[in-house]
C-alpha cells in the first residue's frame, strides 16, 4: 500500500465529536450564528478546541453576552490503554460552573469525557457523542441544534415534582362530585426502559 492510499484511509476514519446544542431561547436569539452548523470541521489533535463568547481566542464562538469569553476547552489525547482518540473537558470560566453528566467542574478543573457526555453551563446543554476513528493526527467536529433539551434523551432532567400516591396512581378530579383514581395509570416510569440504547 503506498502513502497516498494510507492517507486516504486515515481521512475516511477520523474520530468525530457530534456536539448537539440546546438553549431555551435559541430560536429567537441567534446564539449559534458563528458555529459551522450542518458541516463537519476538521481539527488537529494537537490544538485545543475552545468554546466561548470571544471569537478571537476561541475556536467556536457563541453569540451570547452571558457566556464567558472562554467558557470551556476540549482537549484530544491518547492513552496506552486505548487505541482511540479520547477527549477531556476543562472549565475556563471563572464566574460559572460547568457540569459533566452528574459531576461539577469549577474554574480550571478538568475531566475525561465518556463516549457520551451531557455538558451544562448557564442555560446551555451540550450533548457530546464521540464516534471512534483510526486517524491519530486529526478529528472532526459536527454541530447540531436540538429542538428539545438533550437531558431528556439522557434521562438526566430534573425529577418531576408531581406527587405520587402510595398506590402509584394519580388522582384526577374533574368536578367536585366526581373523583376518579388511577384512570391514568401510574406516574412513575421505569428509567431502564426509557434510557435503554
Amino acid at each position: 500500500m503506498n502513502v497516498s492510499q494510507t492517507m486516504e484511509t486515515e481521512e475516511d476514519l477520523l474520530t468525530c465529536l457530534h456536539i448537539k446544542l440546546y438553549h431555551p431561547q435559541q430560536s429567537s436569539k441567534g446564539l449559534y450564528g458563528l458555529l459551522p452548523l450542518g458541516t463537519k470541521s476538521r481539527h488537529s489533535a494537537d490544538e485545543p478546541l475552545r468554546l466561548g463568547r470571544d471569537g478571537q481566542v476561541c475556536t467556536f464562538a457563541l453569540v451570547d453576552v452571558r457566556v464567558s469569553r472562554k467558557q470551556l476547552v476540549l482537549l484530544a489525547y491518547r492513552s496506552p490503554q486505548s487505541p482511540d482518540t479520547l477527549f477531556s473537558v476543562q472549565n475556563l470560566s471563572q464566574r460559572g460552573r460547568l457540569s459533566v453528566n452528574s459531576s461539577t467542574l469549577d474554574y480550571l478543573e478538568r475531566m475525561d469525557l465518556p463516549d457520551k457526555a451531557l455538558i451544562r453551563f448557564g442555560e446551555y446543554e451540550m450533548l457530546i457523542v464521540r464516534e471512534s476513528g483510526e486517524a491519530k493526527g486529526s478529528f472532526e467536529v459536527d454541530f447540531e441544534v436540538l429542538a428539545v433539551p438533550p437531558s431528556r434523551e439522557t434521562c438526566t432532567s430534573a425529577p418531576s415534582m408531581t406527587a405520587v400516591m402510595e398506590t402509584g396512581a394519580r388522582m384526577v378530579t374533574s368536578s367536585p362530585a366526581e373523583l376518579r383514581v388511577g384512570l391514568l395509570g401510574p406516574l412513575e416510569t421505569d428509567e431502564t426502559i426509557l434510557c435503554d440504547e
